[in-house]
């Protein structure tokens, strides 16, 4: 299925290109593409030695907690619920940990810890996968869930818009919160559908309800705090929860006489492997991705799609932030660019400009994020997982749109 969408990306661009040339007179199109081919393959490195200390940092880290036995606490605590969501994994698994650790990075913001984590979680899932260079179903679930997963401090973007101007830069924070859980819902709701995993099972019910319940809590919460309040006090938890973490990890290991420093160096070793690793995969999508969009093929459909809109006789305003949702799965960078220039061109505070915020914290970078998790183990076939994440990103982007008009009409 990936080489196919893959493979798409060239031959839609190519045709695209043609068009712009033949039937626009554009005749530079072609030398945008192959700029964007260099620029994105430059990239694709950049990010990769960009990885590698962070990656060596948190591997080190999560060998530590390893160490010290508060992780495999913790697994213990989730293992009821990922054994009934993931039937193959066996209770106690590190990687219930692992994927623990990685969702509560996506759910406070932390992107930068979120990766090296995930990875981790995937080695740990692949040392259970029959059939190693085909995702197995747990793999697939986990890549869904954290392509999906709810970001409750979604700090990046309120800085943007504080950058921009915006005198209320939290305004489209519960926007964003409700967005991205309907985003994680429907993820798992189709991924169980395809899998067949039973969620009306008593355990599960309570682990989702109790989570939606505590969101509902903290949604309670926010909505009390005015909005410089609100960033201060979403960076402040954020920082201290992960500073905290390291501390409690290094501290009871050292009470538990483990020699933290060794053991946090070979955990350093498998972080910088990994992101070598990681390189020619980065570089395929990156490629891939640059040259679509420098094709023009992205501007066609949305030019597409606003006709059809208009022809339906409906408001088209939010077309104008399509750009954000098209490129938030194939690169959070190139999501950023969008939402910065939809904000540009519109105004902060418009809707357009707030709806782009909105759909940039509703979704994950689905492309990316199964290129490197996947990349990182050597699958290649990934089955079912592009499908179930794509479909979450479209859960989202409807939930933004959808509260968008809600909220700012």
């Amino acid at each position: 299925m990936l080489h196919r969408i893959w493979l798409g990306f060239f031959l839609v661009a190519f045709a695209s290109a043609f068009y712009q040339w033949l039937g626009l007179g554009d005749a530079q199109v072609f030398q945008r593409m192959v700029s964007a081919l260099f620029e994105m393959a430059g990239l694709s490195v950049e990010l990769a030695i960009g990885l590698i200390g962070l990656m060596a940092f948190w591997l080190g880290i999560v060998a530590v907690g390893e160490a010290s036995g508060l992780i495999d606490k913790l697994a213990r605590a989730l293992s009821p619920l990922f054994t009934r969501l993931m039937p193959e994994v066996p209770a106690g698994h590190p990687a219930i940990s692992s994927m623990t650790l990685n969702l509560s990075a996506n759910i406070l913001g932390l992107d930068n810890a979120a990766t090296p984590l995930g990875i981790k979680a995937m080695k740990d899932l692949q040392t259970l996968n029959t059939n190693p260079d085909t995702a197995s179903n747990a793999q697939i679930l986990f890549l869904v869930l954290n392509t999906s997963a709810v970001t409750l401090f979604p700090v990046t973007i309120l800085l943007y818009r504080a950058q921009l101007g915006a005198p209320d830069p939290a305004a489209v924070f519960i926007p964003i919160l409700i967005a991205t859980s309907c985003s994680t819902l429907a993820g798992l709701l189709v991924t169980a559908w395809v899998q067949r995993i039973k969620l009306w099972d008593t355990v599960v019910l309570s682990f989702v309800l109790g989570g939606f319940a505590l969101l509902l809590a903290l949604i309670g919460w926010f909505a009390t705090l005015s909005a410089t309040q609100l960033q201060q006090q979403s960076s402040l938890i954020s920082n201290l929860l992960i500073v905290s973490l390291i501390m409690v990890f290094l501290v009871t290991a050292h009470r538990r006489a483990v020699n933290v420093y060794e053991t946090f160096i070979e955990g350093a070793k498998q972080g910088f492997e990994t992101a070598i690793g990681i390189i020619p995969y980065l570089l395929a999508m990156l490629v891939a991705i640059g040259i679509f969009r420098a094709s023009g093929a992205l501007d066609v459909l949305l030019g597409a799609a606003r006709d059809l809109v208009a022809l339906g006789g409906w408001d088209a305003r939010w077309i104008d932030a399509m750009p954000t949702a098209l490129m938030k799965p194939l690169s959070g960078s190139g999501a950023r660019a969008m939402m910065i220039d939809t904000m540009n061109s519109f105004g902060v505070d418009s809707f357009q400009g707030r709806l782009a915020a909105t759909m940039q914290g509703s979704t994950e970078t689905t492309f990316y994020v199964l290129a490197v998790y996947f990349g990182a183990v050597g699958i290649r076939h990934a089955r079912h997982a592009l499908a179930c994440g794509l479909a979450a990103d479209a859960a989202g982007i409807t939930a933004a749109i959808t509260v968008a008009y809600w909220f700012y009409g």
